[in-house]
Order: C-alpha cells, then sequence, then structure tokens
C-alpha cells in the first residue's frame, strides 16, 4: 500500500499544475470557487435524508477528495490558500454567513451548526492544551460545564437556584474567568504531572465535577438540572424570535448561529495570536521535550498552567453561550465520552490547526447525526472510520506543517507517515 501511495505521489510531482502557481486573479478565483463548491456540497449532503443515500454520497465526495490529492491538485490547492490566507478566510466566513439561507427556513440544521459552533469554540481552547502544550487533558468538558452551569445560574434561569440576572456580556465574562480559575486551582498542584499521569489526573477532575453538579442539590438542583434559561436578550433585540433578512424569514436559533460565528472568530484570533507568539513557541517547545525546555530557561509550569487556564476560559465562555442555545443545564451533559469527542476532534481535524479544530468538529457532529438510521451499529461504524483515517492520515485531515514534519522525523523512510516521499524542504514556520 505504501509503494503504490508513493508511486502515486511521484507521478503527480511531475504533473505540470503541481508545480505551476498561476496568475494571481486565478489562484483568488480558485480560492473562492473551491469556498462556494464546500458550501454547495454540504447543502446537498444535509438534504439527502436517507442514510443509505448519504454513505454512498460520502463515498464519492471522499474519492473525489482523494482523486485530487493523488493528481496533484491537492497540493496546489494547499498552498493557494495558505497564500490567499486572508482571502480563503473572508470567503470561509461569507460561506458560513449564506448557509442559513440555504435552508429554506427550516431551522433543524441551523440549530446542530449552531452547537457544532460552540463545540468548536471549545475544542480550540483544547488545541491550545493539547496541540500547542502537548497536555493530553482527558476532563477538559468541566471546564464547559462550570461555565454552562455560571451562564444558567446568572442568566435568570426560572428553575434555577440563584434569583438574578446579569446582562449577557457580563455572564460571558464571569463564565470565562470562573472556568479559568478553576483550571489554576486545578492544574497548580497537578501540572507538574506529565503524560499518562496528567491524563489519569484531568480525567478524574472530570468525574469529580459531574458527580459534585449531580449531587448539590442546593446550587445545581442535582440531576434535575437547571432549566428555564431564557433566550439572549441584548437591548431590543431578541435571540430567541424568528426575523426577516433580505425578504427571507429566518428561524429563531439562526440569530444564536451567527452569534455562534463571532464567538468562532474571537476564539480563531486568539488561538491564531497565541499561536504566532513566543508563548506559542514556548509551548511548542515544552510539547517536544519538556527537559529541553527547562533547560533553556522556560518556565514550564508557569506556560502549562497559562495553557490550562486560557482553554479553561476558551471552554467556559463556549458553555456559557451553550446555556442559552440549549435552554438547560444537567450533569448528563458533562459526561466523560463528551471529553473524548472534543479531543478526537483535535486529533482528527489535525492538531494545531484552525481549519483541523472546525473539520473536526464538523464531522463529529454531522455524520452520527446522519447516520441515525443505523441506531444501532452507528458508533460502531464511526469509530471503524475514526481508526482508519489514523491509520492512514495520522497527521489529521488538515495537518500543521510542524506536525508533519514530526512525522517525516519519525518515517526512517524520510516520508510523510504514509509511506509517500518527501517532495522537497519543509519550509520553516
Amino acid at each position: 500500500m505504501s509503494r503504490l501511495t508513493a508511486s502515486w505521489h511521484k507521478r503527480a510531482e511531475t504533473l505540470p499544475w503541481a508545480r505551476a502557481a498561476g496568475p494571481t486573479w486565478l489562484q483568488i478565483a480558485a480560492v473562492v470557487s473551491i469556498v462556494g463548491g464546500v458550501l454547495a456540497v454540504t447543502v446537498v449532503g444535509l438534504a439527502i435524508e436517507e442514510s443509505n443515500s448519504f454513505i454512498v454520497y460520502l463515498a464519492v465526495v471522499s474519492a473525489a477528495v482523494i482523486a485530487l490529492q493523488l493528481s496533484g491538485l491537492g497540493r496546489w490547492i494547499s498552498e493557494t490558500f495558505t497564500s490567499h490566507s486572508r482571502i480563503a478566510a473572508v470567503a470561509g466566513v461569507a460561506a458560513a454567513v449564506a448557509f442559513p439561507f440555504t435552508q429554506g427556513g427550516s431551522g433543524y440544521w441551523v440549530r446542530v451548526f449552531a452547537s457544532i459552533g460552540v463545540f468548536a469554540v471549545a475544542a480550540l481552547g483544547l488545541n491550545v492544551v493539547v496541540g500547542l502544550a502537548g497536555l493530553l487533558d482527558l476532563g477538559y468538558v468541566a471546564f464547559f460545564g462550570v461555565g454552562a452551569y455560571t451562564g444558567a445560574l446568572l442568566g435568570g434561569a426560572r428553575l434555577g437556584t440563584i434569583d438574578v440576572q446579569l446582562p449577557f456580556p457580563a455572564v460571558v465574562l464571569i463564565g470565562g474567568a470562573v472556568a479559568a480559575g478553576v483550571g489554576v486551582i486545578i492544574g497548580a498542584p497537578t501540572l507538574r504531572l506529565r503524560g499518562d499521569y496528567l491524563a489519569i489526573v484531568t480525567l478524574g477532575f472530570g468525574e469529580i465535577f459531574r458527580i459534585t453538579v449531580n449531587n448539590w442539590t442546593g446550587l445545581t438542583r442535582g440531576p434535575n438540572g437547571v432549566a428555564g434559561i431564557p433566550d439572549l436578550v441584548v437591548g431590543p433585540f431578541d435571540f430567541g424570535e424568528r426575523h426577516e433578512l433580505f425578504g427571507i424569514s429566518l428561524a429563531g436559533f439562526t440569530n444564536y448561529y451567527f452569534l455562534e460565528i463571532v464567538l468562532l472568530l474571537g476564539a480563531i484570533l486568539v488561538f491564531t495570536r497565541m499561536d504566532q507568539s513566543r508563548i506559542g513557541r514556548a509551548w511548542v517547545a515544552i510539547r517536544e521535550d519538556e527537559t529541553a525546555a527547562e533547560a533553556m530557561g522556560i518556565n514550564t509550569t508557569r506556560l502549562k498552567l497559562l495553557a490550562f487556564a486560557i482553554g479553561a476560559a476558551m471552554a467556559g465562555v463556549a458553555g456559557t453561550v451553550n446555556s442559552h442555545v440549549t435552554s438547560q443545564v444537567s450533569p448528563d451533559s458533562y459526561t466523560f465520552i463528551e471529553s473524548i469527542l472534543l479531543v478526537a476532534a483535535v486529533v482528527l481535524g489535525g492538531m494545531g490547526t484552525v481549519p483541523g479544530a472546525l473539520l473536526g468538529s464538523t464531522l463529529l457532529f454531522v455524520i452520527p447525526e446522519k447516520l441515525r438510521a443505523f441506531q444501532q451499529s452507528r458508533l460502531l461504524l464511526f469509530g471503524i472510520a475514526l481508526i482508519l483515517i489514523m491509520r492512514f492520515r495520522p497527521q489529521g485531515l488538515i495537518p500543521s506543517r510542524r506536525r508533519t514534519r514530526e512525522l517525516q522525523a519519525d518515517d526512517p523512510s524520510g516520508g510523510d507517515g504514509l509511506g509517500a516521499p518527501r517532495a522537497g524542504p519543509v519550509p520553516v514556520e
């Protein structure tokens, strides 16, 4: 299999379009066309109601992507998007804004994608902890839950234990601050641990949080949870009402969907700035070799604690908003499997990358949702798909250049971890 893949890559490198950059206007047109094509493919796929037909459609799309990669066009597309990253970002935001207008007034998938937006913000926070700092956190969903309960208790829930309703911006800031504080409290005595030991401690913290909110009936109402969380109201604008835009009636969840886009853009800005900063480079050094990083003068304990706090704050903000989207919070929503799904989204999409976290979060929501007809075996099918992806694409679907170089260094043949030879020197970031 590896020899066949290597042969295809060698052949692809000799094709003219694999090396030709093309004029700037052609590259920009290609970026806009590809983003629009992705939106069209997504809309058509979501419109397929029968699970068997959706699986066939997904297989055809996957085969087309693989064919593009093997033909050499995949590399050209990747380099074009890298060269025009700002235009690609603007086109991506425009496609996301346009998505609700393609649903014909139906709010089902808009609601699903609003949940994906919250999940993606939390995944970006976990990407700081796992993707940059290399700290395996198996209890990360607890910080999401801290933000959710903070938003529920301070957001004026009808079935709550605190009779107070603060303005939404204040609740978001408090939710993020409380989650960050909990992250510092938990991380301070435990971040001297490494590897599997740290993973076990964070797993225990996640279970402690779930058990605590399940039994603290005086504050969290125990298993009943906090319900009746009102819709957000910012000035005269009620997020729960239907609105018309350009003559098109949009479902109530569309307002939360647009809010999630704004929240996601903020999370992307925070992640990219941290990744490109000196702190981000120090996190990567800690991830690669903590002993060597400490010998070079990096305060590893402080920086790992900072990563924990920033990741927890992003999860807390996402949880605060999600409490209004779902209108209720309960302990059942913050189990160990939710933490595993967040880790899977980061690893599946590509650790240390923004597009990877977004793609991983989307796939982990949409595919199980479309396979509901296979109620008994859909998780089995989903697990098999994850195994295959990790076997044949270990760096993730959209890997970072750092992660690609790591796999190349681990591959004695000098390939990319998939049996394909290197295409030449990898540019240094």
